[in-house]
């Protein structure tokens, strides 16, 4: 019991003391995840609303394959950009494996189907309440989506919000295709999980502090910028 109330101490310490290698870890893993959501966001948001106002053949499959990819294994995302960018693979050209590019990109793949889907759920709801008026309006597919896209800006913040916690939280694919290199490629989950296995409990409970810090802070904010857009009569 002393070694853990040690190892809490330390951790404590450590974040107070705003250690290097500590925040070094925590400012790649910010950088990785907020690139990744957001090139996520970039596609996911428009592809999610246009499946929920188009109509066209196989629509159903495409929402039900969209659904299924929120629960894609994070292992076999890496597995698949492993082969990818590996030397014997297509993409090996570009040097990318072991890289923080690599790391985004796998992020990027995970997070999008989650974002998709909730926003085609989302823009579904609420396509009743605006269909008629835009058809009046002469509105096409392209400017419903937009528009359904824009009034629904505050909402979506829960899909991007999901993305993000996907996101920061995840080991399998960034492990693999990362490799977990220190100063280079190491996030906060690959090395809680290093340290963990070592026995350095003290920085492995400080990045799990941060790391639980960083997904209180970012629910905080979206649900203020939510209550107050309520509140301002935007969503």
């Amino acid at each position: 019991m002393q070694d853990f109330g040690a190892a809490f101490g330390e951790a404590f310490r450590l974040v107070a003391a705003f250690d290097p290698d500590l925040f070094e870890i925590i400012a790649l893993s910010l950088r990785v995840s907020l690139l990744a959501v957001f090139i996520a966001a970039a596609v996911g948001l428009p592809l999610g609303a246009t499946l929920a106002v188009a109509r066209f053949p196989g629509r159903g499959g495409a929402v039900v394959f969209f659904n299924a990819l929120m629960g894609l294994p994070p292992v076999v995302v890496g597995l698949v950009v492993y082969l990818l960018f590996s030397r014997a693979g297509p993409l090996g050209a570009l040097g990318l494996l072991y890289t923080v590019t690599a790391m985004i990109i796998a992020q990027a793949v995970l997070v999008t189907p989650i974002i998709a889907a909730l926003t085609r759920q989302l823009i579904e709801d609420m396509k009743p309440e605006y269909e008629e008026q835009l058809r009046v309006l002469g509105a096409g597919p392209f400017a419903m989506v937009m528009t359904l896209l824009w009034d629904a800006r505050y909402s979506l913040l829960t899909a991007v919000l999901a993305g993000f916690g996907r996101a920061i939280a995840e080991v399998g694919a960034v492990i693999i295709v990362g490799g977990n290199i220190n100063h280079v490629t190491r996030v906060m989950t690959t090395a809680i999980a290093l340290e963990t296995s070592k026995g350095d409990l003290a920085l492995a409970l400080a990045l799990g502090i941060i790391l639980v810090a960083i997904a209180l802070v970012v629910n905080g904010l979206v649900m203020g910028l939510r209550d107050t857009a309520k509140r301002m009569g935007y969503a």
